[in-house]
């Protein structure tokens, strides 16, 4: 019999129960009904195959990793994704950290992915709302430059198709390849609330980056003036700090003769520079204040080679290094970012030698037009035919290389647009302060502290067309600088000018598009409905909320994100920022198509599972970097094989589906009652009361976000004690019992402990946990929003003691069974001594005993006292108060064994010898290589420690010979 009630609930109620979801103001919610499901227990579950989606361990070998496609799709299908909220409870959100949408999957991808996903599948389990919200960036300048490569292909340049039509273009890209990495992302079994995905340019977003902007500029935040950029030539745009990548790279350094005005032949100073060509732009050169050599410089004028005669002052700060080089220092504040603070510091002035493009302007003089690469090599000729090239040397710099170009980046001064930073940064810091926000591991707080205490204002001005239009326009004939509107639009920008210009007034809009960031930075809460939604509504949502992401971008990103979610929403976007480390290979080095190290997560899925994939990249601990495996993958994909077999082990000893008096007797069993705990055997309390310690455990981890922990304890468990030890001991009961009872028992035993373990394993392993859940009988809903397992469950700790003890033994057992090579079919005899407390318990389970320990279960003795033949037995301790004696005639023939043993020990003595005589040579050990001699010793030694023990056996059965005689 199976009943199930569905509750339909209108719109309003849904408003009523979360404001912030549900608010119809919010475009992308289009809810008409939702469906909040009570299910009353099914007495019976129909068969997991017979819906066509699943396959059982009954019928399949392992698990079939094509299955994960079809079990997501039904995932998805049902609504399992969406947020099933609930008056008494409060929700859990987790924002996606927007992949770019040119972007294809890497182990980057698969780490946050896999974490997300375990958070928002543990809480949606533990009852709570859970809305994970997905969605992808309009990534600027990836795209553009993707979209301008394909039509290059066609002999097509962006600037004749002007930017209406190109920004045409990249749009049709994005409808045809944008949705390439959320299939990739579904793949890993994301479960997102995919009706809620958002696009950076997406009409929502796009209003609340305009609102932001216009705020920002209403309190004077904003500005726009000429500042130090990183500039690249090819793409013709600012780049952020995280989009250049630094290298160490072979160069040259070339040292420089500047003569002082004024001076002798001999009068001048010695400069090392690695780009010659950016003398054009020196404004002064710079010693250090307590530097003899140069003391009598400084006040005067030295000359720039190349330009005719042009001056500069030489100058003493104590930014100078006087040890470093020559301890002379030239400064161009056009073009290095560290000369550029120094005069502004000093009201030095800025000379830009370079266009746009890379090549030399003006400044440069007869170099005007050449590109910066040529004209070094040109100048450097020049310098040398002149005597004022000294000499160029072999050189290795760190040089910035854009990250989606790869051609070196240039620092130069630029028009740009600024946000003011330190007022937003002192907000962010103090919530970190005040615990508002908390930070993990708790290590990043000091650099996020550190980065927020420096912070530099944000250049957000990109030279793009592809991305969101900067809101300002300005008027036709006036100065840029001075006279410009910011609005919403151009209407209403036409309006403010002709209100201050009057009705003939011209505007155009400001070229420029804002930098990528800048509208990721408003993602958690944009995602979520602002503007349109009130700072109350946000003040009530985010302390459920979320960020999980790489450390790298903890202040490119992150830090912004809390700046913004503080200035627009008057709260912190979350209340947790989780941070993972870096994915690396084996050897531990950063994965480049270059090493050709790179792991495709693809790849992986299809050859180890995404489920073991999943569980590898789980096991790394917070915010450090995991070195990814062969071994490890294979490891945990062996892991997936054996839950698949255990499951195939529980089902195959339950109860037949249609014998319903055999389910009764199963399911009354009540595993939350401490006494009834106690009626259970030791092996079944054992296992329980372990589950209860263990769910416990592992819960406290999910909440802590020790994911790592989690998964250790998990394996730990189900391999080391479920699988190892009580499955094994199960059989005693389940077929060597003739007590129904007993064998019920185990039944309920096996299939609550191993339901237990798929629950806690879901978050982790979702496809195979699911395949497995639903081939077990009796489920009443999906793993996916089965409820959690309940804490503080009773357990029996003289129980697990006692088990222990048992364990302990079979141990001691196997251990002597295989140092005397006994054939593993073979029963042999014991005699087990201990107080009759233990012999109490220990009898009681002779038969898992003798099942674990292969023993004769007719020849087991239990007994307070030594045998009488104890010389002819091997004494075993299994812990204070518990000893065997396992009589030597059941295990091996005593002559036979003798004579082995002789022949190998002679054998061994050999080998030592020849050990003992090669340390013995000073030839050998004076002229070997350290680690040779090293490894000798290390052989020696062990072969010593064999020697002693065969020895001492030897002379055990020798002894046993004679006492039997």
């Amino acid at each position: 019999m199976a009943f199930s009630n569905t509750y339909l609930l209108s719109p309003s109620s849904l408003y009523k129960l979360n404001p912030v979801l549900f608010s119809h103001r919010r475009r992308s919610i289009a809810l008409s009904r939702f469906h909040l499901r009570i299910l009353k227990p099914r007495f019976f579950a129909a068969a997991a195959s017979d819906n066509g989606v699943f396959t059982s361990p009954e019928t399949a070998k392992s698990f079939d990793f094509t299955s994960e496609e079809r079990i997501y799709n039904w995932w998805d299908s049902q609504g399992y994704f969406k947020p099933n909220f609930d008056k008494g409870s409060e929700p859990f959100i987790v924002t996606m950290p927007p992949p770019n949408v040119t972007g294809s999957l890497h182990m980057g991808h698969a780490m946050f992915v896999t974490l997300e996903d375990i958070m928002i599948r543990y809480n949606r389990m533990k009852g709570r709302p859970t809305l994970w919200l997905p969605g992808t960036d309009h990534a600027g300048i990836a795209t553009q430059l993707v979209v301008e490569r394909m039509l290059a292909s066609e002999g097509i340049k962006r600037v004749e198709l002007g930017r209406e039509e190109f920004t045409k273009r990249v749009w049709e890209w994005k409808e045809k390849y944008g949705g390439t990495i959320t299939n990739q992302i579904r793949r890993l079994g994301a479960s997102c609330d995919w009706t809620r995905e958002h696009f950076t340019l997406d009409e929502q977003l796009s209003r609340a980056v305009i609102e932001a902007f216009i705020k920002l500029h209403e309190k004077g935040l904003i500005y726009q003036g000429s500042y130090m950029v990183n500039w690249s030539p090819n793409l013709q745009t600012a780049v952020s700090d995280l989009e250049v990548e630094y290298s160490e790279e072979p160069g040259s350094l070339y040292h420089i003769k500047y003569r002082v005005a004024g001076g002798s032949r001999s009068d001048f100073l010695t400069i090392a520079t690695t780009r010659p060509e950016t003398l054009f732009g020196d404004t002064a050169i710079a010693v250090n204040p307590e530097d003899e050599r140069y003391a009598k410089y400084i006040g005067k004028s030295a000359i720039v080679p190349m330009t005719f005669g042009r001056h500069v002052p030489i100058i003493a700060d104590k930014y100078v290094d006087k040890d470093f080089g020559t301890g002379v220092l030239k400064i161009s504040p056009g073009h290095d970012h560290n000369d550029y603070l120094l005069a502004r510091k000093l009201g030095l002035p800025i000379l830009n030698v370079m266009n746009k493009d890379g090549t030399l302007n003006e400044v440069a003089g007869l170099y005007n037009g050449l590109d910066r690469f040529e004209a070094r090599k040109k100048l450097w000729a020049e310098l040398e035919e002149t005597g004022l090239g000294i000499k160029k040397e072999a050189h290795t710099s760190r040089v910035p290389r854009s990250q989606r170009g790869g051609e070196i980046i240039e620092p130069l001064v630029s028009k740009q647009w600024f946000v003011t930073m330190e007022p937003l940064a002192e907000k962010a810091l103090e919530a970190v302060k005040k615990g508002e926000l908390t930070i993990m591991p708790e290590r990043f707080e000091k650099i996020y502290n550190h980065w927020l205490s420096n912070i530099k204002d944000w250049c957000i001005s990109r030279q793009l067309w592809w991305g969101h239009r900067i809101p300002v326009w300005y008027i036709v004939g006036k100065d840029c600088e001075e006279d410009y509107i910011v609005a919403k639009n151009e209407d209403e920008a036409l309006k403010k000018a002709q209100k201050k210009y009057g009705k003939n007034v011209e505007i155009y809009q400001d070229p420029d598009v804002l930098d990528t960031w800048f509208s990721s930075s408003l993602w958690p809460f944009s995602t979520l409905g602002w503007p349109d939604v009130s700072s109350e509504d946000f003040k009530h949502f985010y302390p459920t909320s979320v960020l999980e992401t790489g450390h790298d971008i903890l202040f490119f990103w992150v830090a912004r994100m809390v700046m913004m979610g503080i200035e627009f929403t008057g709260s912190v976007p979350f209340t947790h920022v989780y941070l993972h480390g870096l994915i690396r290979d084996s050897q531990g080095r950063k994965m480049s198509k270059s090493l050709g190290n790179v792991v495709d997560p693809l790849d992986t899925m299809k050859e180890f599972g995404t489920d073991a994939l999943r569980f590898t990249l789980a096991l790394g601990t917070v915010g450090q970097d995991l070195n990814l495996s062969t071994e490890r993958l294979t490891s945990n994909k062996a892991f997936t094989n054996k839950l698949w077999n255990a499951g195939k082990f529980v089902l195959q000893n339950l109860p037949n589906r249609s014998d319903e008096s055999a389910w009764e007797r199963l399911l009354a069993h009540k595993f939350d009652k401490e006494e009834y705990l106690l009626t259970l055997p030791l092996p079944e309390c054992w296992v329980v009361s372990k589950l209860h310690v263990l769910i416990d455990a592992v819960t406290t981890s999910y909440d802590k976000y020790f994911y790592n922990d989690v998964a250790r304890e998990i394996y730990e468990f189900f391999w080391g004690e479920f699988a190892d030890w009580y499955i094994e001991a199960s059989k005693a009961h389940l077929y060597q019992s003739e007590n129904e009872a007993v064998s019920s028992t185990s039944q309920a035993v096996l299939l609550y402990v191993y339901e237990n373990i798929l629950k806690m394993l879901h978050p982790f392993m979702p496809f195979v946990t699911e395949e497995l859940w639903q081939a077990l009988p009796n489920r009443k809903e999906a793993l996916i929003i089965s409820p959690w397992p309940l804490p503080s469950l009773p357990r029996n700790l003289t129980s697990i003691k006692r088990f222990e003890n048992l364990q302990a033994l079979t141990r001691a057992i196997r251990n002597t069974r295989a140092e005397y090579s006994v054939e593993p079919a073979k029963r042999i005899s014991a005699n087990i001594v201990a107080n009759p407390d233990v012999i109490q318990y220990i009898s009681k389970e002779k038969d898992v005993l003798a099942l674990l320990s292969r023993l004769d279960t007719q020849s087991i003795n239990f007994t307070d006292s030594p045998p009488e033949d104890v010389n002819q037995c091997v004494h075993l301790v299994a812990g204070e108060g518990l000893e065997a004696y396992l009589p030597l005639a059941d295990m091996v023939d005593i002559s036979a064994e003798v004579q082995r043993l002789s022949k190998r020990l002679l054998k061994m003595q050999n080998e030592y010898d020849g050990l003992l005589a090669r340390l013995s040579s000073p030839n050998f050990v004076e002229k070997a290589p350290e680690d040779v001699v090293r490894g000798v010793r290390e052989k020696a030694s062990e072969a010593e420690e064999k020697l002693n023990l065969t020895k001492t056996r030897l002379s055990f059965l020798q002894s046993t010979i004679l006492v039997s005689e």
